[in-house]
């Protein structure tokens, strides 16, 4: 992979994380003002709470993706991104592309999705 290619998945990598990064700071300041409302009606505090938990779940995803992302960064540094953890071959930049976090080739993932799958059976 090229510097040019570096630098595209670097600033794309970055401008994810901070939006990403704001939304939960937002998230953060919406909760706590929801938190001090205080609503009678049960069924307008089960909607809202409902709300909340669907908003927790969703920025609890997120955080596993900021996971992936802070990875994918640090591979940039150390000179290792776009490269297969498992066969140690070059990543496609077309996957690079559609999926900036994968550390594994096409091939490879495929192999460890049909392992977990008969690991759950």
């Amino acid at each position: 992979m090229d510097e040019k290619d570096i630098q595209y998945f670097r600033q794309l990598l970055q401008t994810e994380l901070d939006g990403l990064m704001h939304k939960g700071k937002n998230t953060v300041v919406e909760l706590t003002m929801d938190a001090s409302d205080t609503e009678a009606d049960p069924l307008d505090r089960a909607s809202r709470e409902s709300s909340q938990n669907n908003t927790l779940r969703f920025r609890s995803r997120e955080s596993r993706l900021i996971k992936k992302i802070k990875q994918s960064l640090q591979s940039i540094k150390d000179g290792t991104y776009g490269i297969c953890e498992d066969c140690e071959e070059p990543i496609p930049i077309a996957r690079l592309k559609s999926r900036p976090v994968t550390s594994f080739c096409i091939s490879c993932k495929n192999k460890r999705e049909a392992r977990e799958k008969i690991m759950r059976l």
